[in-house]
């Protein structure tokens, strides 16, 4: 049981998927940022298609097909000399949508931002897997919760609303998502210890890392 729950989490927090989490989040905080009123719209709908299928499925599809070929002794890549081509691969994807939103008037500059900090903790998650092995869900949580932190202190936004169809308008304030981000980065890190796919110094350098690499971009882009 708990260990069917730690794979679920370590499913459904994959960090290929972090990017597109980071852009529901920024669209649900202020959906003006990118030119629409709400996430529900079909500009949204079809830019968080096409972040998932760059970031999340032909990533993970490359990986796969690196798999079926035996290039890689299997999906969870326990080995760090595994991870070598994937990290290559995702790392090319991700500087490619990066290059993309950059130069894209319709992207705002946060986004760009969190997407360069997202490629950048990609790229040193590679550096350090050469000497030692890192944890990439810890990377991919540290980066969100970057983000978070970033989105609230930068940005100064304080809550957001969401319209729900069953409960109507709800205010959230911005101190519990970053709270509930923790928590979730948390349980993260606990499922990767229990399914033993890495010792606790891999999963704090993974959080280090995600989430200055995400200040680092910061950096690069505003000032």
């Amino acid at each position: 049981m708990v260990k069917s729950f730690a794979q679920l989490m370590s499913f459904i927090f994959h960090p290929l998927l972090i990017v597109t989490y980071m852009l529901i989040l920024l669209l649900l905080v202020n959906p003006y940022l990118f030119g629409v009123s709400n996430i529900g719209e079909q500009p949204s709908k079809l830019l968080i298609l096409q972040v998932f299928l760059s970031t999340f499925f032909i990533p993970g599809f490359a990986v796969a097909m690196l798999r079926f070929t035996g290039l890689i002794k299997s999906m969870e890549m326990r080995d760090k000399h595994d991870r070598i081509g994937p990290y290559i691969i995702t790392g090319v994807f991700y500087l490619w949508m990066f290059k993309n939103f950059e130069s894209n008037t319709q992207i705002p500059t946060a986004f760009a931002s969190f997407m360069l900090g997202a490629t950048i903790s990609l790229f040193l998650a590679f550096l350090i897997n050469i000497f030692s092995k890192i944890s990439i869900h810890a990377v991919g949580m540290g980066g969100l919760l970057g983000m978070v932190v970033i989105t609230m202190l930068l940005f100064s936004y304080d809550t957001f609303t969401i319209n729900s169809t069953i409960l109507g308008i709800v205010e959230i304030n911005m101190i519990t998502v970053l709270l509930l981000t923790i928590l979730i980065a948390g349980a993260v890190g606990t499922a990767r210890l229990l399914l033993s796919a890495h010792e606790p110094m891999d999963l704090y350098g993974g959080y280090l890392v995600g989430f200055a690499a995400q200040f680092l971009a910061l950096r690069f882009l505003f000032y």
